[in-house]
């Protein structure tokens, strides 16, 4: 990811498999990490839950998440997951 673009602090996980949107997912962490993003938003959306319950698996194991939860009433609730992630060390 170039580093003259700005970066994404959302990305959308709607209408992919699990196993594609995992991947991307920690694709996405690994290089909101690099660019010292600090908090992203995870859009999976409500449906049967399968894709949120997966992501949320992910999230609890992963070493750059500090915490997690459902956004805020009004920013997508239960359709979308805020992680905080881990502080860049220089």
């Amino acid at each position: 990811m170039s580093t003259n673009q700005p970066f994404d602090h959302e990305i959308r996980l709607r209408h992919l498999t699990v196993e594609e949107a995992l991947y991307r997912l920690d694709k996405y962490l690994d290089s909101a990490f690099m660019q010292a993003i600090k908090e992203v938003r995870i859009i999976h959306g409500k449906g049967s839950g399968k894709l949120s319950s997966a992501v949320w698996q992910l999230l609890e194991k992963h070493p750059l998440v500090i915490s997690f939860r459902f956004a805020n009433r009004g920013y997508g609730e239960h359709g979308v997951t805020v992680a905080e992630l881990e502080k860049r060390r220089p």
